[in-house]
């Protein structure tokens, strides 16, 4: 069986690095791998697929864009059996997923048909949910509408980050792979329709998009900021006028309301423990406890206490909502 794969990203990574050790086992091809040129102003936090790639001899390309005639042309004279793509970020057209024997395939990192589109795992964090997955599907030339052929459910713990969540991912997809890929030789995989009166559809995010609205409760700004923490670009606020970013933090619900409540954005300094930053939102308080003004580095502890609230509780200011 012959295979191409097109891929990025750590999910892609560990993909891939699976579907080696397969194709090796069965006596397969992968006979190319496409991927992505990095990106200098991207944050490149995770492991190569190119590398990987070059490291066992398999031929990659990396083209601007991969449904141009000529590159469809290439890989057509490669004759593959299936086309796999697993966290690659351009649309395939459908010249391209014609070309495999048996089909074109796409990983997806929601339990598909929910979060369809880009960025399911900052989504899924955004919206609060307690379960996730991987989805192995055929490919469409819309997004994500594909028949099933398998998923891998992954929990989502209170304080999962984006990261944490991505590496669980990654680590599900290799078990997906090892659990399905002799049924795919073997033509016996399942192949299920999607229910498309269940999906639903986000698309992509922006730095822009971690702007903090203090109106919004104490646990709704959890889970914005664990869904763009580090390594992605940071919810963030105003305090005097400067960007300030929000690394980590937790709600604190009901139990800690003030009474009179500052409007919402307010910060509080608590007496019994003036190393804490605490925030009034919409419902509850938030408490913050790792953060940044722009340019300056990251504090915690006492040090961000300080430089937030300055001496003795006296309070700088508002954070803005």
């Amino acid at each position: 069986m012959r295979l191409i794969f097109f891929g990025y990203q750590n999910i892609g990574f560990r993909s891939l690095t699976a579907l080696i050790e397969l194709a090796s086992q069965f006596g397969d091809t992968i006979a190319a791998v496409v991927t992505h040129t990095d990106d200098p102003g991207e944050n490149i936090w995770f492991p190569s697929v190119r590398e990987l790639a070059g490291a066992h001899g398999i031929p990659v390309h990396e083209p601007r864009d991969p449904n141009a005639f000529g590159f469809v042309e290439l890989l057509k004279g490669l004759a593959p059996d299936f086309l796999i793509s697993c966290y690659y970020r351009y649309m395939l057209k459908q010249p391209l997923l014609d070309l495999p024997v048996r089909g074109a395939l796409n990983l997806h990192g929601s339990l598909l048909p929910r979060y369809r589109g880009k960025c399911p795992i900052n989504w899924v964090l955004v919206h609060g949910e307690t379960e996730t997955g991987l989805t192995l599907h055929y490919m469409e030339e819309k997004p994500d509408r594909g028949d099933i052929v398998a998923q891998q459910r992954v929990p989502i713990f209170p304080d999962d980050t984006a990261l944490t969540l991505n590496l669980k991912l990654a680590a599900a997809a290799e078990a997906l792979w090892n659990e399905i890929y002799a049924e795919l030789r073997a033509g016996t995989a399942p192949r299920r329709p999607q229910d498309h009166s269940r999906a639903s559809y986000f698309g992509g995010r922006g730095p822009e998009d971690g702007l903090i609205n203090w109106q919004h409760s104490a646990r709704q700004i959890h889970n914005l900021v664990r869904a763009v923490t580090k390594p992605y670009p940071g919810a963030f606020t105003q305090v005097q006028g400067k960007t300030f970013f929000i690394w980590a933090g937790r709600a604190l619900g009901h139990d800690r309301e003030i009474s009179p409540a500052p409007q919402p954005g307010g910060i509080i300094l608590d007496p019994a423990h003036p190393e804490h930053v605490l925030v009034q939102t919409g419902q509850g308080l938030y408490q913050i406890t790792q953060g940044q003004f722009e340019g300056e580095p990251a504090l915690a502890g006492e040090a961000l206490a300080t430089r937030l609230l300055g001496y003795h509780g006296h309070v700088l200011g508002y954070i803005q909502p």
